[in-house]
């Protein structure tokens, strides 16, 4: 561990004595991961409450994936459904609908946060995640949700590095978003249409792809692979096979985005 590494864990390990006894609103992702293992670990897991929201925008596999990595840390753990997709100015899909999608989830934590006796909640926002448009934050501010891993300066790449040294499995998991980010703004979020991207994305899983997305475009796919993988989708059989299953799912045209993966691509129009 590099010497600036040592010290942001150290502030991160700070923050989180003050902080007491903490809920952390859970995705089995990278950050939220580290975070609850770092929470873990310095609190102890009494004192420690992780809650996985579960919910048309995001795949199931996540859901159950979250909930193993619960069980494997030993951490106390709550499954919630939330219901976003009932509120019509999330369904519509402005740029400000992560905010929506935010304070539903936030306003459940903290009536859970107080019929437990917990103070404080986190989430797993980290530095780097600054630098990218989210409308979410203005939920979490509004709320008075805490992001410990930001507040530490700890960014996406130092998260995976300490998480490799601590021996979690997620430190190289590519990097998730919720399954209405592949839909442009302006364009009505509906569940089959999540199913639809869930299904997508998952066959291109299946096939040994890793971090990507497949954006969604009405009855065109549009495909975003990091720089090593563009081409290995490019032979024959794999362009034959992911035809087929993204006409089955209902696109006319399958593309490849160039440009390869990259998050937030859709907000390159705001």
């Amino acid at each position: 561990m590099t010497d600036l590494l040592t010290k942001k864990t150290a502030h991160l390990k700070d923050i989180l004595r003050k902080m007491e006894k903490v809920l952390i609103a859970y995705s089995g992702g990278v950050d939220s991961t580290y975070l609850l293992r770092m929470a873990i670990d310095t609190l102890g897991a009494d004192k420690v409450l992780a809650v996985i929201a579960a919910s048309e925008t995001y795949p199931e596999h996540e859901r159950l994936e979250a909930v193993g990595l619960c069980e494997a840390l030993c951490a106390n753990y709550l499954l919630i459904q939330t219901e976003e997709i009932n509120d019509e100015r999330f369904r519509s899909n402005p740029k400000e609908r992560c905010y929506f999608c935010k304070r539903e989830l936030f306003t459940r934590l903290k009536k859970i946060a107080e019929e437990n006796g917990i103070e404080q909640i986190a989430d797993g926002s980290n530095a780097d995640d600054l630098k990218d448009c989210r409308p979410g934050a203005r939920a979490k501010n509004e709320l008075g949700i805490r992001s410990p891993l930001q507040e530490a300066g700890l960014t996406k790449a130092e998260i995976r590095s300490h998480s490799k040294e601590l021996g979690l499995t997620t430190w190289d998991k590519p990097s998730y978003a919720c399954l209405a980010s592949r839909i442009p703004y302006g364009t009505e979020i509906k569940p089959e249409t999540l199913k639809r991207i869930e299904n997508a994305e998952g066959f291109l899983r299946e096939l040994g792809f890793g971090q990507l997305r497949v954006r969604d475009h009405g009855n065109l796919a549009r495909i975003e692979l990091e720089p090593n993988d563009i081409h290995r989708i490019m032979n024959n059989r794999n362009m034959d096979q992911i035809n087929r299953q993204f006409e089955r799912l209902g696109y006319f045209y399958v593309t490849l985005d160039l440009k390869g993966y990259r998050t937030g691509s859709l907000n390159e129009v705001l």
